[in-house]
This record gives C-alpha cells, sequence and structure tokens, in this order.
C-alpha cells in the first residue's frame, strides 16, 4: 500500500469513467409500505432459509423512518410477518461470533418542538434470532456510519466518523477491541482517525466491512461533496485497510447515481445521490452492490467484485 496525493471527488471520478464496464442493474419492488418510499437498504442476508434485507421506510416530505425486515417472494420485498420495527434511520448488519448485530441511525427531536430534529444517534442491537434482539450500545451523539466487523482472530473492528475539530465535515476513524463486551461511547471517540482519506471540503464514511482472504478489511462506503449551488453529491467507493497498522489503500469509486435510470428524490438537492448499503461478492468475480437512490428508491446493481485487487 502506497501513499499518495488525497483525491478529490472530480478526480476519482475522472478514474472510474476511464475504465469501461459492464452493468446490469435492478430496481427493487416493495410492498406492504402504503405509499412510503424504501431506500438505503441493505444487501440481502440469509435468515432461516430466507433472504433478508433491512431499509428505510418514510414517507418523502419526512425525515422520521422506520427500519423494517423484509422478505421476497415472486420478485418483490414484502415485511417479515410478525417482525418489529424500528423507529431509526440507514440500517446496516453484520455477524459476529454467529451473532446478528443490527444498527441505524435513532433522529433526536428537541423538547419543545417533537418535529425539529436537533442530533442522532446510532443505536446497536444484537440477538441469535431476529425477533429478539436486544439493545446494547449507543454511538456518540451526532455520529453516523458506525461499522462492526470480526476480524481473524476474533476480534471486532469498529469503524466511526468523527465529525467537528478532529473529523471536519466527516472523517473514517478505526479501532480494535476484544469483544463486543468493550463497546462503549467512549471506544467509538477514541477511534484513530484515518487521515488523508478526504479534503477538508468533502466527507465520507463507511458503509458496510468485509473480511478479506488475507485478513485485510475491505471497506464500502461513500464520498461526497457539495457543488456550488448547496447540492450533495454522494458517490459509492470502496478502500481496503489492514487492521493490524491502519495502512489503507486509495479510495475508488465503484458506482455513481448515472448508473441508475432517472426517477423521483426526496428533494431536488439530493437528485444526484447514491447511499451504499453493501455487497455481495460472487465467485465469478463480480459483485451485487445494493444501494439507496436519490433517497427515495432501491437498487441493485452488478459489477466488478471491487475488492479482489486487495486480496494479494
Amino acid at each position: 500500500m502506497t501513499k499518495e496525493m488525497t483525491k478529490t471527488c472530480k478526480q476519482l471520478l475522472d478514474t472510474f469513467y476511464a475504465s469501461p464496464r459492464t452493468t446490469n442493474v435492478e430496481k427493487l419492488v416493495f410492498s406492504g409500505v402504503g405509499s412510503r418510499d424504501v431506500y438505503n437498504i441493505t444487501a440481502p442476508f440469509p435468515y432461516d432459509g430466507e433472504e433478508v434485507i433491512l431499509g428505510r421506510v418514510e414517507e418523502r416530505n419526512s425525515e422520521f423512518s422506520q427500519v423494517f425486515f423484509f422478505t421476497c417472494q415472486n420478485e418483490v420485498w414484502s415485511p417479515r410477518i410478525h417482525t418489529h420495527t424500528y423507529n431509526l434511520q440507514d440500517p446496516c448488519v453484520s455477524i459476529i461470533k454467529g451473532e446478528l448485530i443490527i444498527g441505524g441511525v435513532e433522529v433526536i427531536t428537541a423538547a419543545d418542538n417533537p418535529l425539529n430534529i436537533v442530533s442522532w444517534v446510532t443505536q446497536f442491537y444484537r440477538g441469535f434470532q431476529i425477533d429478539s434482539l436486544c439493545h446494547f450500545s449507543s454511538g456518540p451523539g451526532t455520529m453516523k456510519d458506525i461499522r462492526l466487523i470480526e476480524l481473524t482472530d476474533g476480534r471486532v473492528g469498529i469503524f466511526t466518523r468523527p465529525q467537528g475539530a478532529r473529523g471536519g465535515r466527516g472523517q473514517i476513524g478505526f479501532t480494535v477491541i476484544d469483544s463486543l463486551d468493550e463497546l462503549d461511547e467512549q471506544t467509538f471517540m477514541d477511534a484513530e482517525v484515518l487521515r488523508d482519506q478526504f479534503v477538508p471540503e468533502e466527507w465520507g464514511g463507511a458503509n458496510e466491512a468485509h473480511l478479506l482472504k488475507n485478513g485485510h478489511v475491505g471497506v464500502l462506503g461513500h464520498i461526497a461533496c457539495f457543488d456550488e449551488l448547496g447540492s450533495k453529491h454522494y458517490y459509492s467507493m470502496v478502500f481496503s485497510i489492514n487492521p493490524d497498522t491502519c495502512e489503507k489503500t486509495p479510495i475508488k469509486i465503484i458506482a455513481v447515481r448515472g448508473d441508475f435510470p432517472r426517477g423521483p428524490g426526496k428533494r431536488p438537492d439530493l437528485e444526484d445521490v447514491i447511499f451504499s448499503g453493501g455487497i455481495i461478492r460472487c465467485s465469478n468475480g463480480r459483485a451485487i452492490l445494493s444501494v439507496g437512490v436519490s433517497d427515495a428508491e432501491a437498487y441493485q446493481i452488478e459489477i466488478p467484485d471491487p475488492f479482489i485487487e486487495y486480496e494479494w
């Protein structure tokens, strides 16, 4: 892994567009949620003989969402029967020591105005069964994009996203603990910030982590920027990290909004936004990337497996 100058979104996009590729795109169809949108989904994961995804379910003109568990029948994803929903945004999922770990972002409202969102907190639940998950940890106030992964030696890697004095608009942090029992707010606060990933005007975060053949961790995330009109631009990206040394590869963009059909958006300033949800790596050198699009829809796209190059 070699150190190089931090690249901007524009420079990373130039590299992305210079490499021809073929993709297959599928829009996910949902039922059972009324007129609400489903977006920012996780990748499907196997549970009790069926595929399950988590999705953010929300009215178009609201930020107050629920996380549903969905299962698929006849190419339509419906809420899993008799399953608890969570008043959270942007779900994530991982498996640690065989235990299901579910996370999501809880919005915090003003005491005198329940419609005024003043902060947010990432909440985590654990358990061996979807129907018996228990809350076990909370992130620091205003920190999103916290992700957990079991490492080769059984320890737990933690990705964080500090802002402000330590992280500007949003950097990625990383630390390792021996077990989930050590997970507390101070753990998230003390994670080492991975420098030189984003220029000061831009930001990003981790969305999912994958253990690679060589013991390194492949990180699926996003890199984002504002344009001169204040609109946001979010792109799916990846990099890898050595969990023992925190040495990392440069970021590379793997998908953009233009890969998907035109469609509705939550607001005009979110038109060029995709939010990485998860990747399923296939055995043929390809991968299926699940994303939220324009904060209104959910898609899957088949792309070249972006982690292969990091395993050697």
